[in-house]
């Protein structure tokens, strides 16, 4: 995409605060996005061929919502944590394979999204997130599950055993949707678990609220 179209969108989001520019195949980080650090609120760059994404990240202090999915990322820059007023971070389908512990600076967060990445972990650090609300880790390969303080928790596709289920995430956790499909173990299975029918009755409740 040649500069007299990325000039365009910046104009619109000028006034916006909003910079989307999806399938374009982008290689980098539009350096002209600089001119926005100031105003810019969100920022959608997926599906594009994005491999590192810049420090100069860190100066977006007004951005609330960095959409990254479909790229080429294999890390992060520290200076993610910087940005306090994040509240969406999307990266899926990367090439992640961990996180910098900057992330657990990210106070705002409410929503981290790291599906069909290439986490054998589960990322260190997110238990200081007491904000963040929606975590999806399907399609990695994580073997063991940490009882986070969430209420949506994705974990399809993994590398899952049923003993690997913490007791407490379903018995005195938030978590009120545990998504583990595709594990290595049958989820009708999780009924012998104990604490099972605690988390059937936040499932419940939370599935009224929006029936």
């Amino acid at each position: 995409m040649g500069n007299n179209a990325i000039k365009a969108h910046l104009e619109n989001s000028q006034k916006t605060g909003i910079f989307q520019l999806t399938g374009k195949g982008l290689p980098e980080f539009p350096e002209e996005l600089q001119r926005l650090t100031g105003n810019l609120r969100t920022v959608d760059l997926s599906s594009n061929k994005i491999e590192v994404l810049p420090a100069a990240i860190g100066n977006f202090l007004q951005m609330k919502s960095l959409t990254l999915n479909r790229n080429k990322l294999t890390s992060l820059p520290d200076e993610i944590g910087k940005l306090k007023k994040l509240e969406t971070l999307l990266l899926n389908g990367n090439h992640l394979t961990q996180l910098p512990s900057t992330v657990g600076q990210l106070k705002a967060l409410r929503t981290l999204s790291l599906s069909g990445n290439k986490f054998r972990e589960f990322p260190a650090g997110l238990g200081s997130l007491r904000h963040l609300d929606v975590l999806d880790l399907s399609k990695n390969h994580i073997q063991a599950v940490p009882a986070e303080r969430l209420k949506v928790l994705r974990l399809e596709e993994n590398c899952l055993e049923l003993a690997s289920i913490p007791v407490s995430i379903l018995t005195n956790s938030q978590v009120s949707l545990l998504s583990v499909e595709g594990n290595l173990f049958e989820v009708k299975n999780m009924r012998d678990l104990q604490g099972y029918e605690k988390y059937m009755e936040r499932f419940t409740a939370t599935k009224k609220k929006f029936a």
